[in-house]
């Protein structure tokens, strides 16, 4: 069993592993804004839904205040994934990074900064942020986990074991890339559609009775994605198209993070979503006209919100 677990950025998915984690570990949490750090400290983290559990944890937003642990967990957002990496440079050489970020790329990321050993993660678990100390628990799916470069395997399941025994769901598994690509497809089609559409991931995603309806477009996205993946040489774990389905009829609608972020006019995860998907595509020469369309669309929303009503910057 691990230990001492520090979570790296406590957005939705980070606070669902330091309010589970906290049942077995001892669990620190590095946030971006002092005030979040300082309300954990005092009233502690709650969690709802699927599991109940009122967590205390350690939070600080100096990386400097940290005291060691075992593992850390990224689980920011794509635009945190450097200061987070940044914060860590030069600290805790003894332990293992885990990253948990949407798209593929955080690793390389991670290792610009030091030379820890990684493991990679994908996970499918959601939730609702009520407050800075308050996560709703919803979607109680698994975490994958792998190892990157030479990480032991054993180490992998170490951690894969004291997630599960905190009362989440995870594997561990010997090549993490076929989970990565499936969800990479899966989030590549859903994530800019729901932003562009301003629709939560509902049934409009799976509808195919005319070529108007959304589904269309959504497996076309689909297929795109799998012919990259194809080229690349990677069995996907599991069907991307039948993920979006199997999505679609939980009975209540999922509003996908991308649209969340373009709601607030914050940067999207964009780049390490569709854009890693659009540049393995170009490596392998796979047209995507799809997500290439998407991708640019998405950026382009990104760059209105820099703009004035009168036309400057």
């Amino acid at each position: 069993m691990i230990e001492r677990v520090c979570i790296v950025g406590a957005g939705v998915i980070g606070s669902l592993f330091a309010g589970h984690l906290a049942r077995v570990c001892e669990v620190s949490v590095l946030t971006r804004r002092r005030e979040h750090a300082d309300a954990l400290n005092g009233a502690g983290l709650r969690v709802s839904g699927k599991a109940t559990n009122d967590a205390r944890v350690t939070a600080t937003d100096d990386p400097a205040q940290l005291a060691p642990f075992n593992v850390a967990i990224i689980a920011t957002k794509a635009s945190g994934l450097l200061p987070a990496a940044q914060a860590l440079e030069g600290r805790f050489p003894d332990a293992t990074i885990v990253t948990v970020l949407n798209g593929i790329g955080a690793e390389e990321v991670v290792r610009a900064h030091g030379e820890w050993p990684i493991v990679s993660g994908v996970t499918f678990m959601s939730g609702t942020k009520h407050s800075d100390t308050h996560v709703e628990y919803i979607l109680d799916t698994e975490t994958w986990l792998g190892p990157h470069e030479d990480t032991p395997f054993a180490v992998v399941q170490d951690i894969a074991d004291t997630i599960v025994a905190s009362g989440l769901k995870a594997e561990a598994l010997s090549d993490l890339r076929p989970a990565q690509w499936s969800k990479l497809i899966f989030n590549a089609s859903v994530n800019p559609t729901a932003a562009l559409t301003g629709l939560p991931h509902d049934f409009h995603f799976a509808q195919e009775g005319d070529p108007g309806e959304l589904g269309y477009l959504v497996h076309g996205l689909v297929d795109e994605g799998k012919a990259v993946a194809a080229a690349a040489g990677i069995a996907l774990h599991d069907d991307p198209w039948e993920m979006n389905v199997l999505a679609t009829q939980r009975g209540s609608a999922h509003y996908p993070s991308m649209l969340e972020d373009v709601d607030a006019h914050r940067q999207t995860e964009i780049e390490l979503i569709t854009g890693s998907l659009v540049r393995e595509a170009e490596r392998h020469e796979v047209p995507v006209p799809l997500h290439s369309l998407l991708y640019t669309l998405v950026r382009g929303k990104e760059a209105s919100w820099q703009v004035s009503p009168t036309g400057g910057q």
